[in-house]
């Protein structure tokens, strides 16, 4: 999250108006920026849980988890993701711009107590956290979470630097040769509708590789994102968005034949071969 920015305004309505939108999905992802320190969580997750989702999860950095977990478990989350790119507190700092690593890592000792299952998110970035792949996959192994390696994106400031971005970008192929260094593993099938491929460590667990760069899944994407003021994103590497505000004061077969449609043209915005990037920053439509 930029330093000193709320990108929510805390009068913004849409726990009320846009869970009338998603009422009749079946799998919801909250994400952010970070969505935990939103003032209005806490009301929306009441809401949320009454809709009764065959399947939400969320995506935090953590840094609220122990204080705001028992919310997440009234409202029936029971999969988490924590992004963390590191294990040493200093360059958590660095990299993410401020944050307490002890807090994180109690809250995610907190979740894994009640039974909540938490995956890792890591950016491996060269010259920031290269040498913590194989730290970060020993502390997941030993707690029985599955670490998810994410190539670097194309977005935001990088999609504009190719050069900044080549400096940094650690690919599949080499995060696999750094965790071959201590462990054998083999690739074992994915979901044909997932984004990560997985790794099976013989006895040990299970790690994956977000390769948006390495290995594209452009063509079996089926996801887009809603934002909390109502524009719908169907590819983080189009600047195409579809506005769904004007739906909500329709009836309610009205507005979900307006919603297939947009969600339509959505869902052909996306790239049919690999992901290019764009300008604008993940952390205004979840990333």
């Amino acid at each position: 999250m930029p330093i000193g920015k709320r990108c929510l305004r805390p009068s913004c309505s849409w726990p009320s108006k846009y869970l009338k939108v998603v009422n009749d999905l079946r799998t919801l992802r909250i994400t952010g920026g970070e969505p935990l320190i939103s003032p209005l969580f806490d009301g929306f997750m009441a809401e949320l849980g009454r809709l009764g989702f065959a399947d939400v999860s969320l995506t935090t950095n953590g840094q609220l988890l122990s204080r705001k977990l028992p919310v997440l478990l009234a409202a029936g989350i029971e999969r988490i993701n924590v992004s963390l790119d590191t294990l040493d507190a200093g360059a958590l700092r660095r990299i993410a711009r401020g944050g307490d690593l002890a807090e994180v890592l109690e809250g995610i000792d907190q979740a894994l107590a009640a039974g909540v299952r938490v995956k890792i998110n890591m950016v491996p970035l060269r010259g920031h956290n290269r040498e913590q792949v194989l730290p970060l996959l020993e502390y997941c192994l030993a707690r029985g979470m599955e670490l998810r390696f994410i190539e670097l994106m194309r977005m935001g400031h990088l999609a504009l630097d190719p050069v900044s971005f080549q400096r940094q970008f650690v690919g599949m192929a080499e995060i696999l040769a750094i965790v071959s260094e201590r462990h054998g593993f083999e690739h074992v099938p994915s979901a044909p509708d997932t984004t990560a491929q997985r790794f099976a460590i013989p006895g040990r667990g299970y790690f994956g590789v977000i390769a948006n760069e390495s290995a594209p899944f452009c063509s079996q994407c089926s996801r887009a994102r809603l934002s909390s003021t109502g524009w719908l994103h169907g590819c983080l590497s189009s600047s195409r968005n579809h506005y769904l505000g004007d739906v909500l004061e329709l009836p309610r077969d009205g507005a979900l034949a307006r919603i297939r449609e947009l969600s339509a043209r959505a869902l052909a915005d996306k790239q049919a071969e690999r992901f290019s990037g764009d300008a604008m920053s993940m952390k205004l439509i979840g990333g």
